[in-house]
């Protein structure tokens, strides 16, 4: 027996109610039939390509951490530390457990050191409610090591021994076992081999046979789960061990992501050092993104030697272009090795953060963990290896809070449609300054004295606030300001520090992309009609199911900031929205535009306050697109089916895109039955998607009725239209 819903992969629908049930502490059952999709919550999330690796930070830290600093600052991710059930290991002389037994896993349950399946969901939750996309650290080469003393258990009490975990479960059969399928009967001895990298044991970890479909399929089981919990891409630890066939066969099993419905996001690990080709980050870009090892080590190298090298960074033999790179300053395995910078470089660690969220090389990472003094050193625990929450300034790092790189989260942001650096300039060996085109410069001072030079910005003439020391705010700028005349700026820029501008950060902005604007409402004079200009806001929007687009401003016409008075604009097709509102004459206006649900959540665009000064006569209007939205083409895409319905039944199509309701019936499209027994409408759809719809049927009682069989499919064109003809099933 079928379902008659819609179902996103099948499978995928199973495990998002399994994953329900496991949250809420009931059992699971998967029938053998389709399992209805989900009326899915609209998630609007943050447009930006920078990520925080909070690593081994426990749940509630992290979830704090979005609600309170990296949504309001821009980020557009979070990356945690491996979630599944890990080794629990003999403390060491300190009385700790190491960090690295995370990587250890016993089963697939989420019950860690940083804490148990409810506590995880929330935390996925909170960050997407904070417009902040959640990456988690995928082990899935190996399983514990099996040179674990007799008796050792996870942190959820599970029993393992050798090859068998039977909580997954997998046998002696699921892993390349020393003497049976690795060449040198145990441990890697030629790390140029790819067959011994592949198939033999890294450190004593069981290596699983992801050649077998069966490991392959509880590998994508344990990774769905984790989507089905809102995750929206992964890490994946120690990817070059997996042979790349395998490991795309993987990925080839994973769904959809459920907030944004598209392909997780994957960035691998392949650890550098290897002289085979076939072993080098690049050859794995195939399969998604790559860490680049000799970005953060060049990185390092400027920055203790002279930063003016940095010039040179597109002749640097990096791992990877720059489109299939997840760039970092350092991470977990290589600071305790002194390869690059970590905190205990100082202002160094820092101005090298700065420069790697200002330079347009991959998609950049803020790291952020706990002090060591040693290798082996455990993350702050309590009696029972918990990790405890982060106190920022005790044992813990909090970078990506500071005020300096919360700044520069948001100039990335600015910065991030123009992807070459200009008018590079070396003031000396250790001061530098770029701009990318129009929309940001910084200046970096890695040396101990200030120094004031004049820079060309590419910045239009103004002043602009400086968002390493301050922010912009109603009142003007908190920290300092920079004056651009002719394009260019004298700055002075402090020792060992930097100064960075861009278009959003203007003094008199309220810039926060997640609160209301900081400026007063002013009250506008009684005006008479004749003293009236009509404006017309004009605003290129993507809108999730369920909300609506509004402008709100600094008068009473506009809402005086409060986005429920505001004024809604209605849709034009394209994802373009319209309305006229009579403005006072000759006078200046600061305003915004705001998504808004139903239920009253109020998602502002990012930047700058907007303004505008109407003029004496005539009309005024303004076209803008909404600050944060990745804006795409749309295509006009014509629905017809031909369908019989009895007195009162309408017909509706319904899909997998906001567009089409997001799955929901309540935010279907409804179809003309001017040429009955065709159904027809036509529905701007963004441009290069595939999507998935059904139709449905909906009756005078108010229930549903859902077509028949498999979810359709329809990919749209890069522009022009688009239609599709049916019947009913």
């Amino acid at each position: 027996m079928h379902s008659a819903r819609p179902h996103p992969r099948g499978r995928a629908g199973r495990l998002l109610l399994a994953a329900a049930l496991v949250a809420a502490g009931g059992t699971v059952a998967v029938a053998a039939t389709t399992a209805p999709a989900p009326a899915r919550a609209a998630v609007v999330l943050n447009d930006s390509e920078v990520t925080a690796n909070l690593w081994e930070w426990n749940w509630t830290s992290v979830a704090a951490a979005c609600t309170d600093h990296l949504g309001p600052a821009g980020y557009g991710a979070v990356q945690v530390a491996p979630p599944q059930e890990s080794v629990k290991l003999p403390t060491g002389a300190d009385g700790a457990y190491p960090w690295y037994e995370v990587y250890q896993p016993v089963s697939y349950k989420l019950d860690s050191r940083f804490g148990n399946r409810q506590q995880f969901a929330a935390m996925v939750a909170a960050c997407h409610n904070a417009g902040v996309r959640v990456y988690v650290d995928a082990v899935v080469n190996h399983m514990a090591g099996t040179n674990n003393p007799a008796g050792t258990r996870g942190y959820a009490g599970t029993e393992f021994s050798g090859y068998s975990y039977p909580a997954v479960p997998y046998g002696a059969g699921d892993f390349h076992r020393p003497g049976d399928n690795c060449p040198t009967g145990g441990a890697i001895s030629d790390w140029n081999n790819e067959a011994q990298v592949t198939s033999c044991e890294l450190l004593s970890l069981s290596d699983l046979y992801t050649e077998k479909e069966a490991v392959r399929n509880k590998i994508a089981a344990y990774l769905n789960d984790l989507i089905g919990l809102g995750v929206d891409g992964f890490r994946v630890d120690a990817v070059k061990h997996i042979r790349k066939d395998d490991f795309a066969a993987i990925l080839g099993k994973l769904n959809d992501t459920v907030a944004e419905g598209r392909r997780p996001y994957v960035a691998q690990e392949i650890f550098d050092g290897a002289s085979n080709p076939a072993l080098q980050a690049r050859a794995y870009t195939g399969n998604g993104d790559v860490l680049d090892f000799a970005y953060a080590k060049g990185i390092r190298s400027a920055f203790q030697g002279s930063i003016s090298t940095l010039a040179n960074v597109p002749n640097w033999n990096l791992d990877a272009p720059s489109a299939n790179v997840f760039s970092m300053v350092t991470n977990h395995d290589l600071e305790r090795d002194g390869v690059v910078l970590s905190y205990k470089n100082g202002t160094d660690y820092v101005l090298a953060n700065y420069f790697a969220l200002a330079y347009p090389h991959g998609k950049p990472s803020v790291y952020d963990s706990f002090t060591w003094a040693d290798r082996n050193q455990s993350p702050p625990h309590d009696g029972t290896g918990r990790v405890t929450d982060t106190v920022c300034g005790a044992a813990w790092n909090c970078l990506s809070r500071t005020t300096g790189v919360k700044g520069m989260v948001g100039w990335a942001n600015a910065a991030r449609p123009v992807k070459t650096v200009s008018d590079f300039t070396a003031v000396n060996g250790n001061v530098i300054g770029f701009h990318r085109g129009d929309r940001a410069w910084i200046g970096i001072n890695d040396s101990g004295s200030a120094t004031t030079a004049t820079f060309a910005t590419g910045l239009a003439d103004g002043r602009y606030c400086d968002v390493i020391s301050g922010v912009a705010a109603g009142s003007g700028c908190t920290g300092g300001t920079v004056t651009v005349s002719g394009g260019r700026a004298t700055v002075t820029v402090p020792a060992n520090d930097a100064v960075a501008i861009h278009v959003n950060a203007r003094p008199g902005a309220g810039p926060s992309p997640t609160a209301s604007p900081t400026a007063s409402p002013t009250a506008s004079p009684t005006v008479s009609p004749g003293d009236r200009i009509a404006t017309t806001f004009t605003v290129t929007a993507n809108l999730a199911a369920g909300q609506d687009v509004y402008v709100v401003g600094s008068i009473p016409e506009l809402g005086s900031w409060t986005p429920a008075n505001g004024v809604e604009l209605a849709a034009q097709g394209g994802g373009t929205y319209r309305a006229t509102v009579d403005l006072p004459r000759s006078t200046g206006v600061e305003f915004k535009f705001v998504k808004l649900t139903t239920a009253g959540a109020v998602t502002w665009e990012s930047g700058a306050n907007r303004t505008l000064t109407t003029p004496a006569t005539g009309t005024y209007a303004v076209t803008e697109t909404f600050r944060g939205d990745t804006v795409t083409a749309a295509v006009a895409t014509t629905f017809s089916v031909t369908a019989t319905t009895v007195y009162g039944q309408n017909v509706f199509v319904v899909g997998n895109i906001p567009a089409l309701g997001g799955w929901n019936p309540a935010a279907a499209v409804a179809l003309s039955s001017a040429a009955y027994p065709v159904w027809r409408a036509t529905v701007d759809l963004p441009a290069n998607t595939a999507v998935e719809y059904k139709y449905v049927k909906k009756n005078p009682d108010g229930t549903v009725t859902w077509e028949s069989g498999a979810n359709r499919t329809l990919t749209t064109p890069s522009g022009g239209t688009r239609a599709v003809t049916d019947t009913w099933r």
